[in-house]
């Protein structure tokens, strides 16, 4: 039987898994590697506080991923498609690995992630 997500150790063991999907996806790779040209070493420990941050409410999380995102739309539109890609890959890794309460908290806070930068990804370009 899976585990729940239930620290840090679970964290990078899901970020880790995750992003090894994403660097490979036929639609988020090319994003990810060849036009954000992501520094993986340095940005999944990034990974692992927001994601602590977010399930746990601790860590060291310093960031703003929003403007991130907005400026890489500037770059390469991102699309609905790209973010239910983005969540399909988040959701099919923890079900891969974990079940329970924090694992679904962890799919709904994906969701109104996901929701959210859409959404100010596509005002950003309508106020340009």
């Amino acid at each position: 039987m899976k585990q729940d997500i239930a620290g840090r150790s679970d964290i990078e063991k899901l970020v880790n898994s995750f992003y090894d999907k994403v660097k490979r996806d036929d639609a988020l790779g090319p994003i990810f590697n060849d036009i954000a040209k992501v520094n993986w070493p340095h940005h999944l420990p990034i990974m692992y506080n927001f994601w602590e941050m977010v399930l746990f409410g601790k860590g060291t999380y310093k960031g703003d991923p929003m403007t991130k995102h907005i400026q890489l739309n500037r770059q390469t539109t991102l699309t609905p498609a790209h973010f239910d890609r983005w969540k399909g890959l988040f959701f099919e890794t923890i079900d891969e690995h974990f079940s329970g309460n924090k694992a679904e908290e962890a799919k709904l806070r994906a969701t109104n992630i996901a929701s959210l930068m859409l959404y100010r990804v596509q005002k950003s370009v309508q106020l340009q």
